[in-house]
């Protein structure tokens, strides 16, 4: 065997390893989100209202990763922003709708069905990124943004009353928190799509049935309560 083939085969037991950790990194993370999900509050201070910018930043950057529902779409739209070459419009639209969707909130205008549409939202991205199917990215950019207005108008609870300045900062905290997390699930994604350059990547598809089968388990709570 010569040293051009001793690199190939090096090069297929890493992608080969690689593949392997990339499904068992995604597969733990989406058992965290299911077996965290009973226990997770919504409110990083314990319900208190922020009352300074710090409170309101920290409690921004803590309410989309308390709230497992919505750690798994910000997720899944990282993921599928990997399979497109402008993906990052996906999750810069859903971040804008959580802003305006907390903004919403404390206009104390009504979004219907709240929790039904955060839990449906999980299933149908999860299922998008599991079956592989092109969806026209305009759509999908779009479904992003109008299930961010539900997300964030789930984040304005926790800043029911709160002054200004700390709206501001807890707007700061979960755009940046969101956006953070958004783009890292992406390098994951495009890196795993490398590893699999001639394939659909099957950790991403196992990844997305993982996440719609917690949207799945999220929606039945809410409908059966």
């Amino acid at each position: 065997m010569n040293s051009f083939q001793h690199w190939l085969r090096a090069q297929r037991l890493r992608s080969a390893q690689f593949r392997r950790w990339g499904v068992q990194s995604l597969g733990a993370i989406a058992l965290l989100l299911i077996t965290a999900w009973p226990a997770a509050a919504h409110h990083a201070t314990g319900g208190e209202t922020p009352n300074s910018a710090l409170q309101g930043f920290l409690s921004g950057l803590a309410h989309p990763i308390i709230g497992v529902d919505h750690l798994a779409f910000v997720i899944a739209i990282g993921l599928l922003a990997a399979t497109a070459i402008r993906g990052i419009v996906l999750p810069v639209a859903f971040v804008g709708g959580t802003v305006l969707g907390t903004l919403i909130h404390l206009m104390a205008w009504d979004l219907p069905f709240l929790e039904m549409v955060v839990s449906a939202s999980v299933l149908g991205f999860g299922l998008v990124l599991a079956l592989g199917r092109q969806v026209p990215w305009g759509g999908l950019v779009g479904l992003g943004a109008i299930a961010g207005l539900f997300h964030g108008y789930a984040y304005g609870e926790a800043v029911i009353g709160a002054e200004m300045t700390p709206i501001l900062a807890y707007l700061a905290g979960f755009a940046t928190i969101q956006l953070g997390i958004a783009i890292a699930a992406c390098q994951v994604g495009r890196t795993l799509l490398k590893a699999e350059a001639d394939r659909p990547s099957l950790a991403l598809r196992f990844a997305g049935f993982a996440l719609a089968g917690a949207g799945a388990a999220f929606l039945s709570s809410v409908v059966l309560g």
